[in-house]
């Protein structure tokens, strides 16, 4: 209430401020049982569970039915730094780089096998560059944007869902593996510290070196978004960067946020379900889906506006036998009177 979340203020608090003693009932709890309380029994399934419990003491009382929901959401900022983002069109078109200097070093290994003759001395096999699916499409889009930027027009977005999978990193670690036992047999020390000469095998094995920390980095950076995300917040890996409703700049800035969802009747809330998808197409389903496992009642009716229109909500409220009160998002529009001359 008084916005104080240092749990030391807290503790300090119990023993100087005259209300906090009167809370305490006289007692001056130390640091650990506030952290005991926070990770113990102030967990997400434990207020889950008591929410719950609350909202069936509600239904014996006759003040809700839980078959009835008016769903709604808004979106709140994270507790996350606003300038440390990463964006998925960011990373692919550092990865679209990366992958050219891979594609380089991979000539001059098979080159330097050959010319120095170790595909016969220790039967070392020529090494084919690996491929991630989607890169043309990532590529096309980059000289797209090039072109726009000189015409100073609008960039395309470059969200492609690229995959890194284990063959990367694999294929290069191996290859460092046999740049090390070529070394070691023929002799070839690695020289340390700058302005020192550096052998062949020493470039190769750094420059595979370098690419791969960057290809397992980006790699982290798409596991963490997923399949679901564009962007996440460095400080906070869960939250997503969304346009808010209150642009102080007004300038459209983004800031890392979550999608709030409430589930109401009669004035109470009933369901709470927080998404970091930056849509509520794709949180109608799981508040439902939420609503019916904690309670046990099957819902009749769900009311909720346009942004929760999609044929993959109203297939499955239409297969789980709910009627749906949604707004069409074309409702407004197919009352103009220019929407029924193009008819």
């Amino acid at each position: 209430m008084y916005g104080i979340r240092s749990i030391d203020r807290i503790v300090e608090r119990c023993r100087r401020d005259i209300g906090f003693m009167w809370l305490a009932q006289g007692k001056k709890p130390k640091r650990d049982a506030f952290y005991n309380f926070i990770n113990n029994k102030a967990s997400k399934p434990i207020l889950d569970d008591l929410h719950y419990q609350f909202m069936s003491k509600l239904k014996k009382e006759g003040l809700i039915g839980l078959e009835t929901l008016f769903i709604d959401g808004t979106k709140i900022e994270a507790n996350a730094n606003r300038y440390t983002f990463v964006w998925r069109g960011t990373v692919n078109y550092h990865l679209v780089k990366l992958l050219k200097q891979l594609h380089t070093l991979f000539q001059e290994y098979n080159e330097l096998i050959k010319s120095n003759q170790y595909d016969i001395k220790y039967g070392l096999l020529k090494e084919d560059m690996f491929i991630i699916d989607g890169t043309e499409r990532v590529t096309k889009v980059i000289l797209e944007n090039k072109e726009r930027k000189r015409l100073n027009r609008k960039k395309l977005s470059n969200n492609t869902r690229l995959k890194i999978d284990n063959i990367g990193p694999q294929t290069i670690m191996r290859i460092k593996q046999l740049l090390l036992k070529v070394s070691e047999l023929e002799g070839v020390e690695f020289s340390l510290g700058k302005g020192c000469r550096k052998s062949d095998l020493q470039k190769l094995y750094e420059g595979f070196s370098k690419c791969g920390k960057k290809l397992i980095k980006y790699k982290e950076n798409f596991d963490i978004m997923g399949d679901d995300r564009n962007s996440y917040s460095k400080t906070d890996k869960d939250a997503t960067f969304m346009r808010m409703k209150d642009d102080h700049m007004m300038n459209g800035q983004l800031k890392p946020a979550y999608n709030l969802q409430l589930g109401v009747e009669n004035y109470i809330v009933t369901d709470i379900y927080l998404s970091n998808d930056r849509t509520d197409y794709n949180t109608l389903i799981p508040l439902i889906s939420k609503h019916e496992l904690m309670t046990n009642v099957k819902l009749k009716e769900v009311t909720a506006d346009s942004g929760y229109c999609s044929e993959k909500n109203l297939q499955f409220l239409k297969d789980n036998d709910i009627a749906p009160y949604i707004k069409l998002q074309e409702h407004e529009k197919k009352k103009t009177r220019k929407y029924h001359q193009d008819i």
